[in-house]
């Protein structure tokens, strides 16, 4: 299902890229898979529950498809703006002020502004042709109705991390693009090439036929605090090398809490400006160190700005460079957090649960790692390699943390019964828009 270019909402977020042109994104959702097996009470039940869940409770994809959703896509120039692990956490380092210097931000700009380039991308959309090609009309015309075709247009920004031209940008900056030019601070111009892109983490790397760049030193973004001051370089509606600053809001914001489902990231939330345009660009500590890069926004909010953390980005990164794409262990199921509440709902259905705790399966897509290890609809995800579970957020991080191939030991609860179902995840099969 193709999205629209005006946006979708889901939980009443609504958000936006932070790029200038329109390279869109497409949201799916799959009604569960019912095999020859199930009886008709089954199948009715099931599409029940996931049509009583769809009402106001965010369902999370694991599989190829999630439910439709406005993330990072671009927007055109005239159009108006709008890891869990067990080792201890690393020891942050003291938020830094200004110290004592009023001027700290130019001080950060001066030094870094030089490596934040714009991204301008353009491709070709084909349309089917009008309406002189119904069989009617074309007795009157000699000629064959020809596919309609136009060239969208869009920009964002990017920043350089090798002096040898390799650039990092969100993929929706440059997702689909027919030619890629990229303009440094110093007014150069040169022919991008992608060398690759993600899109489940929203991450690209850009690069040009040129040396002895100016590049931007990353970060630790497993080490910011909120209440950090941070700044934010980019082009946004057009205005190069744009400034603004704030703070980190936040931390560790799940795609699914912002709106963003199907994104496999835990996002940085920060109060510095950014607009259409940013996407892409640095947003910088007080040492105009990387700690991520700015990619969303809630359209009509103020101060709700969202980054992908740069020791992701830069991971990601890393993939791209070495093998052109990244590979995202995929199990194909759809899946809601389970609570007392939403437990009762179902009940009333007359499907009882043995537990209000856990992850609650709503879809198994067909022929997926999942359905051919056996999960069902209505199993309820209890544990994960003896670890427990208890929300969506939870199973994605061990699930994006497991290795393509290797069995996930997983623990459901199914009419009463605990069971252990081996999954065997695969790589992420990656939906584009044609």
């Amino acid at each position: 299902m193709k999205k629209p270019d005006n946006d979708l909402q889901t939980r009443n977020i609504n958000t936006s890229s932070l790029g200038n042109g329109k390279i869109g994104r497409r949201g799916e959702i799959f009604l569960p898979t019912t095999s020859s097996q199930d009886t008709p009470s089954r199948q009715k039940s099931v599409i029940s529950i996931l049509s009583m869940l769809l009402g106001g409770v965010t369902i999370v994809s694991l599989g190829g498809c999630s439910l439709p959703i406005n993330m990072p896509g671009n927007q055109t120039p005239n159009s108006q703006a709008q890891n869990p692990t067990s080792a201890p956490a690393p020891v942050p380092p003291p938020i830094l002020q200004s110290s004592g210097d009023p001027n700290f931000v130019v001080n950060v700009v001066q030094k870094v502004g030089p490596a934040v380039v714009r991204i301008d991308s353009a491709r070709t959309i084909t349309s089917p042709p009008d309406e002189f090609g119904d069989p009617f009309f074309r007795r009157f015309f000699s000629d064959e109705p020809q596919p309609r075709q136009r060239v969208e247009r869009g920009s964002g920004s990017g920043f350089i991390i090798s002096a040898n031209g390799q650039i990092l940008t969100n993929s929706h900056v440059v997702n689909g693009a027919d030619t890629v030019t990229v303009r440094l601070k110093d007014g150069r111009t040169f022919d991008g090439r992608v060398i690759g892109e993600d899109p489940v983490t929203d991450v690209a790397v850009v690069t040009i036929n040129t040396q002895n760049l100016p590049t931007i030193a990353l970060g630790n973004s497993d080490v910011v605090q909120p209440g950090e001051a941070v700044i934010a370089i980019g082009n946004p509606l057009g205005l190069d090398n744009t400034v603004t600053s704030g703070i980190i809001s936040a931390t560790g914001r799940s795609g699914s809490a912002i709106g963003a489902s199907d994104k496999r990231v835990d996002y940085i939330q920060t109060d510095a400006a950014i607009n259409p345009g940013n996407s892409g660009g640095p947003l910088l500590n007080v040492r105009g160190e990387v700690i991520a890069m700015n990619t969303a926004i809630i359209r009509g909010a103020q101060g709700l700005g969202f980054a992908i953390p740069i020791n992701t980005a830069q991971r990601i990164a890393q993939e791209l460079i070495a093998k052109g794409k990244v590979d995202h262990p995929y199990l194909g199921i759809q899946m809601a957090t389970l609570t007392p509440e939403i437990r009762e709902r179902i009940s009333k259905l007359g499907i009882n649960l043995a537990t209000d705790k856990g992850v609650l399966l709503i879809a198994v897509i067909a022929r997926s790692p999942a359905a051919n290890a056996g999960l069902r609809e209505g199993d309820v995800i209890v544990s994960i390699n003896n670890q427990p579970v208890t929300d969506v957020e939870q199973v994605q991080k061990l699930v994006e943390n497991s290795r393509i191939g290797i069995p996930l030991q997983i623990q459901v609860q199914r009419g009463g019964q605990n069971l252990q179902v081996a999954v065997r995840p695969a790589p992420l099969p990656i939906q584009r828009e044609s």
